[in-house]
């Protein structure tokens, strides 16, 4: 029988390596990588080309909301599981809106995150009970004309967006995300035409406002 092969994403160690602990400890799975950070998980993935990728949110540098658009566009047929300690369906909902296959928080027990492994290996999708009423509440009564100016980002000017709002200079996003310095500036100016916001602290705030950085 072939076995899922599986990709373990979070910052630290002791959480991946226990996460491995325990998908090691099922038969029909196997673990083919590990990363600390979304710029690791992207190289990895695109390298062991894993069945799932459990992947952490909140990372230094590129983290997983910007590692899972990079992730989904090169390697459509990998599911990605989020597994996160944020309960807030802001994030949810945006993660489910980048395509992943599920959301799982660090809080749930060992035996749903072998539930939800296996049901996105089946090709179904898996939402956290404990989130999964407000989301469905949230998409019920959410108004269609209202549009979160998030989404008016493409996905690398929500990288870009993510890294400036760090504080990491120009140089140093361009470095992570292997573009041009100029290129960088170009994506900076639009984002804050977009989001009609035109300073690094304006961006900042946003950043934390929508949780895509954490203070």
């Amino acid at each position: 029988m072939r076995k899922v092969r599986i990709m373990v994403v979070d910052d630290h160690s002791l959480v991946r390596e226990g996460i491995i602990a325990l998908l090691g400890m099922q038969e029909d799975f196997e673990v083919v990588g590990e990363a600390a950070d979304g710029r690791e998980a992207i190289k990895g993935a695109q390298k062991v080309r894993p069945d799932i990728i459990l992947m952490d949110i909140s990372m230094p540098g590129l983290g997983g909301m910007e590692a899972t658009l990079e992730i989904r566009k090169e390697l459509p047929d990998t599911r990605i599981l989020v597994l996160s300690q944020y309960d807030d369906v802001e994030y949810v909902n945006r993660f489910l809106k980048a395509g992943v296959s599920g959301y799982v928080l660090k809080s749930a027990g060992g035996a749903e995150l072998i539930a939800a492994v296996k049901a996105v290996s089946k090709g179904a999708s898996y939402l956290d009970p404990t989130v999964a009423k407000r989301v469905i509440e949230g998409f019920v009564g959410k108004r269609e004309d209202v549009t979160d100016p998030y989404d008016l980002l493409t996905d690398r000017e929500k990288q870009v967006l993510k890294l400036i709002a760090e504080g990491h200079t120009h140089k140093e996003v361009a470095q992570q995300l292997n573009i041009s310095g100029k290129t960088v500036v170009a994506h900076q100016t639009n984002i804050s035409e977009k989001l009609g916001l035109h300073s690094k602290a304006e961006l900042m705030k946003f950043a934390i406002s929508k949780g895509i950085i954490k203070l």
